[in-house]
């Protein structure tokens, strides 16, 4: 018997009959070839490497994107009920009694600059924003009970669109009224129709939780003349609209 040389014995390795392509993707994941004729395609192992990295790299990114959002919204707070005394300064100390604040915005009316009766506040921590809810959710500030809470989880992408078509759809005016204590069921439409009844309405919205679609439990009507103004007051203030008995007076 002739001795075998190195040719011969990769040969008698590796059958010709073998396709190139299944040498470097097997179909059958039991076949596996000494390593020393493996064989080796250094631009695809970088490639393959290359989009592996990048692809981890946009998953974390994406998902450290969402911790951030999420920890930037548990951290900001609605305030609402505040007297219209309050200022950004004066609701700040407020709420540094119970946290660290980041800022404190009251907002005001465009027109009659006047306040809203609500603002936001961001908290440096979100242990001071869980803090800052347990001391003063229907704490009383000025003779009035206050409400504070986080904005919940965002919206995607579809409601966000439709909450911006509503806010664009809204005809503000000087001549307004604020509707409190909404039932949560009531919607912009429902509220136009309500006080079409004693007025001319331009516009009516409802106002929500910032980044959800949820009722904050207030909302504004809009009308064409203060005497609309003054009728839809003496007519609807103290009303039950879905249950509920609503207040109403000049923005």
């Amino acid at each position: 018997m002739g001795s075998l040389t190195s040719s011969s014995l990769l040969q008698s390795l590796v059958p010709v009959s073998i396709p190139q392509s299944n040498l470097l993707n097997p179909p059958n994941s039991s076949l596996r070839l000494p390593s020393l004729i493996q064989p080796t395609n250094f631009a695809t192992k970088r490639l393959a490497f290359s989009l592996h990295f990048k692809r981890n790299t946009r998953l974390f990114a994406v998902a450290e994107d969402q911790i951030s959002v999420s920890e930037a919204a548990l951290r900001r707070l609605y305030v609402g009920n505040i007297p219209r005394t309050v200022d950004n300064d004066e609701l700040r100390k407020i709420v540094e009694q119970h946290g660290a604040v980041d800022k404190a915005e009251v907002i005001y009316d465009k027109y009659s600059g006047r306040s809203r009766r609500f603002a936001f506040v961001t908290m440096k921590t979100v242990e001071d924003a869980n803090a800052a809810i347990e001391n003063l959710n229907g704490a009383q500030i000025g003779g009035r009970e206050i409400k504070v809470n986080i904005t919940e989880k965002p919206l995607t992408q579809v409601d966000f669109s439709l909450l911006q078509a509503e806010e664009s759809q809204f005809v503000d005016s000087p001549s307004k009224v604020y509707v409190g204590n909404l039932a949560k069921t009531v919607t912009s439409d429902t509220l136009k129709k309500f006080f079409s009844e004693k007025g001319k309405v331009l516009s009516a919205k409802v106002s929500r939780v910032p980044g959800t679609s949820k009722s904050s439990g207030f909302g504004f009507v809009t009308f064409s003349s203060e005497e609309d103004v003054e009728a839809a007051i003496s007519s609807y203030n103290n009303s039950l609209l879905e249950g509920q008995r609503i207040r109403v007076n000049k923005a």
